[in-house]
């Protein structure tokens, strides 16, 4: 976790000034997400970044908690909220299970970019699962290495991306195709609702946990 915190945290500054690299995929996400959302939400981002997407989508809801393992995002994210004067949102640098225990359970958990970069994937989905409540809700986007929408690229970043994050040039890579993405998350006991490919090595999957489930 030290390590992934320190790769992100130096990042911090760069990934703020960057653009967003395919606006219309972005901008279909938040369509997509913002039709799911309602007033009543009490919405959980895990790995908010610098909190481009937890802004843009606080208008819809009661309130929104981001969080972010790296303070260089925190930092960010908080400085833009204060400049934009919104009341209804706050960001904590947490890890996933850190995030999860903060304050009241949340209606809907969004995890963007994130899934991937997590080595208890399985665990950390478990432990969304159990925080939410009988019909929460799990949106995430999650680009998927190996999967045959890579193309030939798919056989190359295999050997590469290790190679990288052993230099400090690349965070932990899951190696996920379409097909693991959606069994993991069913596996953690969820029903999927809604899935996308934007783009198209992507997978946005929307998924609910039944409504005759247990409440942790």
């Amino acid at each position: 976790m030290s390590e992934s915190r320190a790769f992100w945290d130096k990042r911090a500054d760069k990934h703020a000034a960057a653009p967003i690299k395919d606006e219309a995929a972005y901008g279909h996400t938040l369509e997509r997400t913002r039709s799911h959302l309602d007033a009543r939400h009490r919405v959980l981002e895990l790995g908010c970044g610098t909190g481009t997407t937890a802004l843009k989508l606080v208008d819809r809801v009661a309130s929104i908690t981001g969080t972010d393992i790296a303070p260089g995002m925190i930092r960010i994210a908080r400085a833009k909220a204060e400049a934009d004067n919104v009341p209804n949102v706050q960001f904590h640098t947490a890890t996933v299970a850190e995030a999860l225990a903060l304050g009241e359970a949340p209606d809907v958990v969004l995890a963007f970019n994130l899934l991937h970069l997590l080595p208890e994937m399985q665990g950390d989905l478990r432990a969304i699962y159990a925080r939410l409540p009988p019909g929460g809700l799990l949106i995430s986007k999650t680009p998927c290495v190996a999967d045959p929408a890579m193309g030939l690229l798919r056989f190359v970043l295999g050997p590469v991306l290790p190679v990288m994050r052993l230099v400090g040039m690349a965070p932990f890579v899951q190696r996920l195709d379409f097909r693991l993405l959606d069994g993991v998350i069913t596996g953690a006991g969820f029903d999927i609702v809604e899935t996308g490919c934007f783009p198209a090595i992507s997978r946005y999957v929307v998924a609910r946990k039944p409504a005759g489930a247990e409440h942790s």
